[in-house]
């Protein structure tokens, strides 16, 4: 079984992207799943004004899940700016009816604003007591990026990690990806380093705070674990019960190699077939209480 922690889609074809690509309608994105062997999938809304092109709202997201319920799973997302754009908004009335409603998680969450900004943690810490694993991405900077704004070394994320620890947070994008490795700089952070792999911050950090977990999906996630063969297989075993497996599918005929790597995980044993179907589906399962554990015969 494999369940997919990050993908998208749209309701209807939207404006062409400056790479010429789209995203991905609903029926597309189940094909996509079928020709890779995917079972289940978090379909994440897009919510904040950073991004390039493309919304989807919560409720465009529980629609399109209710068409396809036992192959997509609904998360929800607000801005920290909505509500009166103010540090004592109150988003615990629209979490809660989202939480009621079906949603498992919260994200893809990209307000670019740095991870310490008053606004960013007065939701972060109304997310945390509604109880709802979250999904972030990181700009390497503000202005000209989409994501949570944090500096090399990922001292912003800290500060989030301390003031919200009963928040489990799911750890995506190149800069935070790039900083498993020691030797990240700022001119490298947010691309896809190469290269044996020197435990970095993000390894720091995952044995530091208990509620950091990854999020495996695009290309940093999966540069992450495959730059240095040995260390990406030490790195699943030691945080099996952290990791998850993703696509992030975005657009159509898009290239997913992490769905082949993790069959030669399987194949050919090069984790424990415990830690393997952990990552694969076991920890999203267990997450998001998704129940399908419970109902295996």
């Amino acid at each position: 079984m494999l369940i997919d922690i990050h993908t998208h889609t749209c309701r209807m074809r939207p404006l062409t992207k400056a790479l010429g690509r789209h995203f991905v309608e609903p029926a597309a994105l189940i094909e996509m799943m079928d020709a890779r062997g995917i079972d289940r999938a978090i379909l994440l809304p897009i919510v904040s004004p950073e991004h390039q092109t493309h919304y989807l709202t919560p409720e465009e997201v529980m629609e399109v899940c209710e068409q396809y319920p036992d192959r997509l799973v609904p998360f929800c997302c607000l801005d920290p700016r909505m509500v009166g754009h103010a540090p004592e908004s109150d988003f615990r009335p629209i979490l809660r009816f989202y939480k009621e409603a079906g949603f498992k998680g919260f994200g893809e969450h990209i307000a670019s604003l740095p991870f310490d900004h008053p606004m960013q943690l007065n939701l972060f810490r109304q997310v945390e007591e509604v109880g709802l694993p979250l999904t972030f991405h990181i700009a390497p900077r503000q202005g000209g990026f989409y994501g949570c704004v944090d500096d090399l070394g990922l001292p912003r994320l800290e500060k989030m990690l301390k003031a919200c620890p009963n928040l489990r947070v799911l750890g995506h994008s190149q800069p935070f990806w790039a900083e498993i490795g020691a030797d990240v700089t700022d001119e490298t952070r947010n691309g896809y380093p190469k290269g044996k792999v020197r435990p970095g911050r993000t390894v720091e950090l995952m044995r530091r705070y208990p509620n950091l977990y990854g999020d495996l999906s695009a290309g940093s996630g999966f540069n992450a674990i495959s730059r240095d063969p040995e260390f990406g297989y030490a790195f699943l075993e030691e945080f099996q019960d952290r990791l998850l497996f993703g696509t992030d599918i975005c657009w159509p005929g898009q290239e997913t190699p992490i769905v082949a790597y993790f069959e030669r995980l399987r194949n050919e044993r090069l984790i424990s077939p415990e830690a393997c179907e952990k990552v694969a589906w076991r920890n999203a399962d267990r997450l998001l209480g998704l129940g399908i554990q419970e109902r295996k015969p």
